[in-house]
């Protein structure tokens, strides 16, 4: 494998020319452009719409400064949200300036992670091999930019919260490179360079990197860390007046956390979506993400299949956790090793697992406990890996075969190609899942076929297309899955009114109330099927069981004044003219200008020879309504009989 070694001040690092580095770095942002033309018209899915599309703050930037707390990609993140607030101003709610968006700031991290790889190598390699750093940089950025396990953070809009954070922590380290460069020790070795901000300027866009990054995801409360870690072994040949000069700079890179700690604090649990109380333990969180990260691990190496929604996994069984164990605490055990050993390849083992802690511990996330996008900056260590293992052994087999350096050097070019074609098809692909919500959601079904919730969000979008028997099929398998999932009863009783079957509704609305006597869907839903089948009575003539009916929908929407008229109008054709009388005058209170239920309740109240009141409610039916000419002839009927002096 190329070898990392410690630098050493005497020998200066030759960097490749500014042309080569702007062919590498077009080339980059040409491939990223390829890989991804096909998402530009990628709907807003998921948590999109509570991010962007129903989110109120987006509509001015001081707004956008204080995100909704409901638990949304944006919450307790503003700058995130800010960014949306930019696109918002733009396209409104049209995808394209989000996409573009989601684009340019993952282009702009790519060619962060090319600095900072590129000055790496040059600083860590042996003299020998630093002309290597150019090309290793190129591989490895190019191939982490057109990865197909980037596509959830760049594809799924409101997940630019994880690819703007990389790109603030990969800026924020890349500044701090230069800005240590620039230390008196190091730079009589960069005299040709002619560096665009001093020593100061480096290190303030640094911390304000860093700044940023704290308020656009809590993963970045790892980058100080990171970058303490980078300092101590990257530049462990620096002198220590140097150490000690940059005492101020971490001071401020470390006051970074304040804010963070400011902003966790009030965004709390994030909507009850995050934390100790956020519903999932901490134990069965943590099992699962030694899976999860195991899981990453090999979608690194081999991105198949790739899935946008794990949903509730928990736990597992011991024998898979042991399996998982059995790799990553040797490789965890490695970098500690080798990171006090103050090798750089300790560095890469840490950059792995550290940006990962904040996600995959034991603080759950209850709402999506295995997610890719997690993958989005850990994916550099796993490349760092693979590409230089792969260098190295392109270069001992042309040693072998005898091949002169620049054939060597071919070799390596053609095979990080093919590879960069291979990873662009699989992104290209990758990206058509995205085309619709249907098929976001029918790949997680054929990918995942025990994920309960897929099916659900299948039928929700085969309902809005107007599709009720393939809507109550999926909700149908949901519950077979999740005999007690709320979500896929309500749906299913609610795509049954839709059906004309109410009746049927009925019994999956009263299976929710049954466990969750206050869950408002359910009983919205169970009033109005209890309304529609009361209707369904009546028509047929069986009032007493429409009286049933009716008296479950007032029970359950009391704020639904049909229920009430058609409620009150079955009782008055079963002689409960008191009980009916009472019902209408529910109904208009809740729609006083209904001038049939006024007329309806006149006839009852002239009934019960109540004629002043009668009357009263014949006049406002002609108030509402001049040409009623029913409630006209109830009038001119009462006035003869109040004139005659008849009793009821």
């Amino acid at each position: 494998m190329v070898s990392l070694a410690p630098p050493v001040v005497e020998s200066p690092r030759p960097f490749s020319s500014p042309g080569a580095v702007r062919v590498a770095a077009v080339t980059m942002v040409a491939a990223i452009l390829i890989a991804y033309a096909g998402a530009l018209t990628a709907p807003f899915i998921l948590d999109d719409q509570g991010a962007i599309a129903e989110n109120p703050t987006l509509h001015g930037f001081w707004a956008s400064l204080h995100p909704p707390e409901n638990g949304v990609p944006v919450t307790g993140r503003p700058i995130a949200n800010l960014t949306f607030a930019i696109n918002y101003a733009v396209s409104g709610v049209n995808v394209w300036s989000y996409h573009v968006g989601n684009l340019l700031i993952h282009a702009l991290a790519a060619l962060a992670l090319f600095g900072v790889l590129r000055r790496t190598f040059a600083r860590s390699l042996p003299a020998n091999e630093t002309r290597l750093s150019l090309g290793l940089a190129f591989a490895i950025a190019l191939l982490w930019a057109v990865h197909p396990l980037q596509t959830e953070a760049v594809t799924y809009l409101s997940q630019r919260v994880e690819s703007l954070m990389g790109l603030f922590y990969l800026c924020s380290i890349y500044c701090f490179i230069r800005y240590a460069e620039l230390s008196p020790t190091l730079a009589k070795n960069r005299a040709a360079e002619k560096p665009a901000f001093g020593s100061a300027g480096w290190a303030t866009l640094s911390v304000l990197a860093c700044l940023l990054g704290m308020a656009t995801k809590e993963v970045m409360v790892t980058a100080p860390c990171m970058i303490l870690l980078y300092d101590w072994i990257f530049f462990r040949d620096g002198a220590a007046a140097d150490k000690k000069g940059r005492m101020g700079y971490y001071v401020a890179l470390m006051g970074t956390w304040l804010l963070l700690g400011a902003l966790v604090l009030h965004a709390g649990t994030r909507g009850g979506t995050a934390g100790f109380g956020s519903g999932v333990s901490w134990w069965a969180y943590g099992l699962t993400q030694v899976w999860a990260v195991a899981h990453y691990l090999r979608l690194a190496v081999w991105p198949h299949p790739l899935l946008a929604d794990y949903g509730r996994i928990l736990g597992g069984s011991p024998g898979a956790v042991a399996c998982d164990l059995a790799v990553l605490l040797p490789l965890a055990c490695l970098s500690g090793v080798l990171l006090w050993k103050r090798s750089p390849w300790g560095y890469v083992g840490a950059w792995f697992f550290v940006v990962l802690a904040p996600s995959s511990s034991v603080v759950p996330v209850a709402t999506e406990v295995i997610a890719e996008r997690r993958m989005y900056l850990p994916l550099a260590a796993v490349l760092v890996a693979m590409v230089c293992a792969a260098s190295f052994g392109v270069r001992t087999l042309a040693r072998r075969l005898g091949w002169s350096s620049p054939a060597a050097a071919v070799g390596q070019g053609v095979l990080v190609a093919m590879v960069a074609a291979s990873l662009m098809a699989a992104t290209a692909a990758r990206n058509r899942t995205y085309r619709s919500v249907l098929a976001f959601w029918s790949d997680v079904v054929e990918k995942m076929p025990g994920n309960a919730g897929a099916w659900v969000n299948v039928g929700n979008v085969l309902e809005q297309n107007g599709d009720l028997p393939g809507a109550e099929s999926r909700y149908r398998e949901a519950l077979r899955l999740v005999p007690g999932y709320v979500d896929a009863h309500v749906n299913l009783a609610n795509t049954l009114v839709r059906e004309t079957r109410p009746e049927e509704a009925i019994e999956h609305y009263r299976d929710v109330l049954a466990r969750y006597p206050a869950n408002d869907a359910a009983r919205n839903g169970l009033g109005l099927a209890a309304y529609r089948a009361g209707n369904t009575q009546m028509e047929a003539g069986h009032m007493a069981a429409a009286i049933d009916f009716y008296r479950t929908a007032v029970e359950m929407k009391p704020d639904f004044p049909d229920a009430h008229v058609n409620y009150g109008g079955a009782l008055a054709e079963l002689g409960r003219n008191a009980e009916a009388m009472h019902e209408f005058e529910a109904a208009l209170k809740l729609d006083p200008n209904s001038a049939d239920v006024h007329n309806n309740l006149g006839g009852l109240l002239a009934q019960a020879g109540r004629w002043p009141e009668a009357r009263a409610q014949f006049e406002a039916a002609l108030k509402l309504r001049p040409d009623y000419g029913q409630a006209r002839d109830n009038l001119e009927r009462v006035k003869q009989l109040q004139a005659m002096g008849a009793r009821p």
